[in-house]
């Protein structure tokens, strides 16, 4: 049942003050959040205010047709009010609120009408006929009562017959009535059904009960959590500064190690240039000495011609011509010796400024809303790492970080057997779920952070072959989504894929993703395109024939990330180009099939040096390896992928024609691994393998479904994705 009322002892100030006037409440009304103010106060604010909302908890408040005047009163607030001015007025010598003294001091209290009477008014208000209902307290019972007790409280009176008592409830009407409107507004029948009020009351304070042991429970558990966070804000100021004295200290070993290399480096500098000092010094005293050699001998020679008779010049003849003999047998080096100290980056400073920002994390532990956090599952093959990403959120929706041990992920098969997970941050808010499921068919994958499920989790995850693409992108036509014989691809700025388009001379973008279609733009070529490729400025540089057929007027075209055509390049050493690769510095490597040969060109399309000339026989496709300047091209009708290093020499060449694993035939795209592993596909049998940096096989990928794989790149995910002319779309699979 209700608690009591609290003793007047117990009375906290705040409890009786209205938290807009910060007064005593005067007229206290509810609003529909529960909130208590003063009447007055809530017609104040709402002249203020549209849509009027709770002072306190800002919850929209929608008045009744009466406005503020038809809010519920708060009696259980007037009758502590009440009985606090009571208890704090009804002392010794204080004088009745009615004759003000004049008849005695204050010996009662009108519950009613809330004053305090002496004797003599007591006894006249009780006679009055208007006032017979009013409960009185005596003073023995105010010094007596330590609590509000179930005596002092107003009764309620009936609003249109104000001598009467409201004692009873029209159920239908759920409305509190007097025995008057009993009888003439709320007659018992169809329409009515007056009950005395003890028993609703009591039905009621049962309900009221029952909401009060579902509230108590969550008000335990959110006072606790208002105590931890309070804990925790009293501990943030600790925590924040033992992360900053953390960080300082990082960076400045950081900074020591930097500055210690600085001052080796400028050592080692000093000392090579002793080394090349004394190489010089001693290369320069040998060069002298000869030339003292040979000045002597030429001044001699030139006296015996000019002052010499014909006995002195044989004499001399053969002494000078064994001197001279002998200076020139035994010359000194020439060669150019080292002249001056370099100093070269190890690492470039954009490089080392890419990895600077990601040195150091900070986190924060924040309030996650899982239902805000979300996972992006992609089809997953067999025996192979499979990644989804967790994206936690708060609850704004913003990125937010939390700890490793706050984050869970398991992964069960159709048997219910657990297939082991790993998870590993890879930024603010997003984390990497990776997972090598053994049997192919759908599998759940159920994530929580902070012990509650993600929306959306558990998730179906699909498991199929590893033959299977894992997203195919576009279908034949001509149209938005739709490719028409692509032969080559590339992955832009951005992480979409670039698709070159034979028959619908364009390249469209599309999210790797989902394979959407992002925009496309035409690109020029009457005779035919071949290869696409990414600079570092994010720039799409094609290959293509500008007339059929023709031995001139090939064409690079360069295109901005819009697609607009900024410059063409037509070298004149090019004669029928195919694959094209970009080096940082805007160099390029094209294959040409009329030559037989790579030519590697500078950025404005002039000749640097012609590679493989008389070593390839048909070059198709080409991927370049920067880290160790070297370039592989696929030999399409050798059955090889040759490999030269950038100033034209042939390292080796790898594959052995035939069908089976490890062997090649008519091999077209080719592309790297961060490793330096080289992924190459067959043209004739689909076979799409893996050989390692020296050229020994290592695993075949898939058997790709779509006809006629040519180019292919490697997507910034882990998919390896194939342009398949004849089946006029993009095959993704998925690279372990």
């Amino acid at each position: 049942m209700a608690s009591k009322m609290p003793r007047s002892a117990e009375f906290d100030e705040q409890f009786l003050t209205c938290a807009i006037c910060m007064l005593h409440f005067r007229d206290p009304r509810i609003l529909p959040c529960l909130h208590t103010f003063c009447k007055e106060c809530l017609q104040h604010w709402a002249t203020k205010q549209q849509p009027l909302e709770c002072p306190t908890c800002r919850k929209p408040v929608s008045l009744p047709d009466q406005g503020v005047d038809g809010l519920k009163s708060n009696f259980y607030v007037s009758n502590l009010l009440d009985f606090a001015a009571v208890k704090k007025g009804a002392g010794p010598g204080v004088p009745c609120q009615v004759c003000e003294g004049k008849e005695g001091g204050a010996r009662a209290w009108c519950v009613q009408c809330a004053v305090l009477l002496c004797e003599s008014c007591t006894n006249t208000h009780r006679r009055f006929p208007a006032m017979k209902g009013h409960q009185i307290v005596t003073q023995e019972n105010l010094e007596a009562s330590e609590g509000v007790s179930s005596g002092f409280k107003r009764k309620a009176f009936c609003p249109k017959h104000e001598d009467q008592v409201l004692t009873f409830y029209c159920e239908p009407c759920q409305t509190l009535v007097c025995v008057a409107c009993t009888v003439v507004d709320h007659p018992r029948g169809e329409k009515h059904n007056p009950v005395e009020i003890g028993g609703v009351a009591e039905r009621k304070k049962r309900d009221l009960q029952e909401l009060l042991e579902k509230v108590e429970p969550r008000e335990k558990v959110v006072r606790a959590a208002l105590s931890d966070v309070e804990t925790e804000i009293s501990e943030l100021p600790t925590s924040a500064d033992a992360a900053i004295k953390e960080a300082t200290e990082y960076f400045d070993q950081l900074m020591a190690l930097l500055q210690d290399r600085k001052e080796d480096v400028v050592k080692e500098i000093g000392s090579r240039r002793q080394e090349v000092g004394k190489c010089l010094e001693e290369q320069k005293e040998e060069i002298e000495f000869e030339l003292a050699g040979l000045t002597s001998a030429s001044e001699f020679c030139k006296q015996a011609l000019e002052h010499g008779s014909d006995v002195h010049v044989i004499e001399v003849e053969g002494q000078a011509r064994q001197r001279v003999e002998e200076l020139l047998t035994t010359p000194a080096d020439l060669a150019a010796r080292p002249s001056h100290v370099v100093f070269s980056e190890g690492t470039a400073v954009a490089e080392f400024r890419d990895a600077v920002a990601k040195a150091g994390c900070v986190q924060a532990s924040v309030g996650v809303d899982a239902s805000k956090c979300s996972v992006e599952v992609k089809p997953a093959v067999v025996k192979c790492t499979n990644v989804s990403l967790l994206a936690i959120k708060d609850k704004n929706g913003q990125l937010c970080s939390v700890s490793k041990d706050d984050v869970t992920a398991t992964l069960t098969d159709l048997s219910g057997q657990a297939v082991p997970t790993q998870l590993q941050e890879k930024g603010r808010g997003l984390w990497e779920i990776s997972y090598t499921p053994e049997h192919t068919g759908n599998h759940r994958l159920d994530v929580r952070v902070k012990g509650q499920s993600v929306a959306g989790s558990p998730y179906d995850v699909r498991v199929q072959s590893s033959h299977t693409p894992v997203l195919t992108i576009g279908r034949k036509g001509s149209g938005e989504g739709e490719l028409s014989a692509p032969v080559d691809v590339a992955v832009d700025k951005d992480g979409n894929i670039a698709v070159l388009e034979q028959w619908n001379q364009r390249v469209q973008i599309s999210d790797g993703k989902t394979g959407q279609s992002l925009r496309c733009f035409s690109v020029v070529g009457d005779g035919g395109l071949w290869g696409i490729d990414v600079d570092s400025d994010g720039q799409f540089i094609v290959t293509s024939r500008n007339q059929l057929f023709s031995t001139d007027k090939q064409a690079i075209g360069v295109y901005s990330r819009e697609g607009e055509l900024t410059k063409t390049l037509i070298p004149d050493c090019l004669r029928n180009p195919r694959g094209v690769a970009v080096l940082k510095d805007g160099r390029m490597v094209v294959a040409d099939h009329t030559q037989k040969s790579c030519l590697l060109l500078q950025p404005d399309g002039s000749l640097i040096r012609e590679i493989g000339k008389g070593q390839l026989q048909d070059p198709w496709f080409i991927a370049v390896d920067e880290s160790r300047d070297m370039f592989f091209v696929t030999d399409f009708w050798a059955h090889k992928v040759h490999v030269f290093d950038l100033e034209g020499n042939l390292n080796f060449s790898l594959g052995k024609v035939g069908k089976n694993e490890g062997e090649l035939q008519h091999p077209s795209g080719i592309t790297l691994d961060p490793a330096g592993n080289i992924i190459v596909v067959n043209w004739a049998n689909s076979r799409l393998q893996v050989f390692r940096p020296d050229g020994t096989y290592l695993r075949t990928v898939a058997i790709v479904k779509g006809e006629g794989p040519w180019g292919i790149t490697l997507t910034p995910d882990g998919h390896i994705a194939v342009a398949c002319e004849w089946g006029h779309c993009v095959e993704l699979y998925t690279y372990k």
